[in-house]
């Protein structure tokens, strides 16, 4: 089970990772005409994916504060939520489906690292 935690949370990081430095490398004006957000919203987005996915990888790499990775896991699946959200409300009806296994793994990840296979730290 450990192995498949870590699979899954290196694939979400690099995803996660992917998304947050891409909102904060883009210009705002070429956000906002994807998205109808807010460019200041889609920033602090980035920042969140960014630290969300570092959260997800560096405390069991280091074996400091392990419990980040699971509180990284759980906030990130919020962030996704509100992306599968969004995706409904614009009709994206099968494109929601990304979003929602996302946030799947999220929980999957949040709950075998809190309880199935934690991992101890210093």
């Amino acid at each position: 089970m450990n192995i498949v935690l870590w699979i899954i949370q290196v694939l979400l990081a690099l995803l996660f990772l992917f998304a947050g430095v891409t909102k904060l490398i883009l210009p705002i004006e070429e956000m906002t005409k994807q998205m109808a957000m807010p460019g200041l919203f889609l920033r602090f987005l980035g920042v969140a994916e960014v630290l969300g996915g570092l959260g997800l990888i560096l405390p069991g790499l280091f074996r400091v504060k392990t419990w980040l990775m699971p509180l990284a896991a759980a906030l990130l699946m919020l962030i996704v939520i509100g992306a599968t959200v969004v995706t409904l409300m614009i009709g994206g009806g099968v494109t929601a489906l990304v979003p929602l296994v996302t946030t799947l793994l999220c929980a999957f990840v949040a709950y075998g690292r809190w309880r199935v296979a934690p991992l101890g730290g210093r």
